[in-house]
């Protein structure tokens, strides 16, 4: 049975200076992670597959995660009285999100414990206008970009870079929330203001005309190897991850510059589990980088069933110091397609008997008690021959499923 914790203010002082020790007797470093939505889920699934307990730092204790851990801890994840519970009962500690503080993360470096993403990365990637000059100082091509934390310094960028351009939030932005395209002179104030400009820091980035999304995921060992998996197009809607297709359909030296940018960008950082890098390809065959998360990501979900080590054995094999596993196809092709809730309402699903009778399909449905119009609720993955192949079978399976209160 799994047991929750909640942690309050009045966690006895010496907790802190405990140091961290596994959750049980078994002898295996535990590991914690911050964060208890479905990458949590699954990383979770894949370490208890090699005999490690699970410890789950989360607000709430009916997170998509918590079911799974050994331990669930409730509170705050940058509330240092919670950290502090989480420091005596994981030897390594591990991420869901990019949104946690960095100094929440150095309260708990201090306090023994094994942050991997450490505080100092962290700190360097979760602003992503600091992530993209870390980029290119590291000689990694990305969009041109500028502050924009004032009125003067947001017409000032956009004199420079032109429109269209895309405003952007510098923390705390994803599935599109907190970029704002900007077309127009008389389109920046309200684009400014809608972002929080003058409280929340911005930045503004060239418009890139791309052909393509591309992505992949490189997992970077704590003595440094590297191991990279196949490159994939992501294909985007409303700013969501719709489908991914393995192997992308582009030349071999695409997907060569892809792959050696990403492990470049994880060497830049100093990471050590999974990366999620995404790219965009030019019209001219150039590649740019557009974004890092330090973590498992939307992207490589196929992996579970496509390679011979999903992103989640790995990233845990990562962080907990052992050896990395194989990242190659155990197929021809793979097609991941997201399930997204159409409404919001209770989390409740419907035609899941009919999606499990389409063959080769593998649906993953995430648990969470809620559903909002395309918020991240499962996916399914197929495999087959070619790609369109895989993804008629994936797109079948998952047209039968609906969420919310439409369902």
């Amino acid at each position: 049975m799994t047991l929750f914790s909640r942690v309050s203010q009045d966690c006895p002082a010496g907790l802190a200076a405990q140091r961290p020790r596994a959750a049980t007797g078994r002898g295996q470093p535990t590991l914690g992670i911050i964060g208890g939505g479905q990458l949590a889920r699954m990383t979770a699934m894949a370490t208890l597959k090699l005999g490690h307990d699970v410890v789950v730092l989360e607000r709430s204790a009916d997170a998509p995660a918590a079911t799974l851990a050994t331990h669930a801890l409730v509170g705050d994840w940058n509330d240092p009285a919670v950290l502090a519970e989480l420091a005596t009962r994981a030897d390594v500690v591990t991420l869901e999100n990019e949104f946690v503080d960095a100094a929440a993360l150095a309260t708990l470096e201090r306090m023994g414990a094994t942050v991997l993403p450490g505080s100092a990365m962290m700190g360097r990637v979760q602003d992503k206008y600091l992530q993209k000059v870390l980029l290119r100082d590291a000689g990694i091509p990305v969009a041109p970009f500028l502050p924009a934390r004032t009125p003067d310094e947001l017409h000032a960028a956009a004199a420079r870079l032109g429109f269209p351009f895309v405003l952007k939030a510098r923390r705390d932005g994803y599935d599109g929330r907190g970029n704002r395209t900007v077309r127009a002179a008389e389109d920046l104030h309200d684009a400014y203001a809608s972002l929080g400009g003058g409280t929340r820091p911005l930045y503004a980035e060239a418009w890139c005309d791309f052909s393509v999304e591309l992505a992949t995921i490189v997992v970077r060992g704590r003595a440094g190897g590297t191991a990279v998996y196949p490159v994939v197009e992501t294909v985007q809607a409303d700013h969501v991850c719709r489908i991914v297709r393995a192997p992308a359909a582009v030349d071999a030296e695409a997907a060569r510059t892809v792959e050696r940018l990403a492990t470049a960008a994880a060497v830049a950082l100093g990471a050590v589990g999974c990366l999620g890098v995404e790219c965009f390809l030019m019209r001219d065959g150039s590649v740019l980088v557009n974004e890092l998360a330090p973590r498992v990501h939307n992207s490589g979900h196929y992996t579970i069933e496509a390679c011979a080590c999903s992103q989640f054995e790995n990233h845990a094999r990562a962080v907990l110091g052992l050896p990395l596993g194989a990242t190659h196809l155990v197929a021809p092709a793979a097609v991941m397609v997201n399930l997204l809730g159409q409404s919001a309402g209770p989390a409740r699903s419907a035609g899941l008997d009919l999606a499990l009778a389409v063959p080769g399909a593998s649906v993953h449905i995430y648990g969470k008690d809620r559903s909002a119009p395309g918020r991240k609720l499962g996916h399914v993955t197929a495999l087959g021959a070619t790609v369109a192949a895989a993804e008629a079978v994936a797109s079948r399976c998952a047209s039968e499923i609906r969420f919310g209160a439409a369902s």
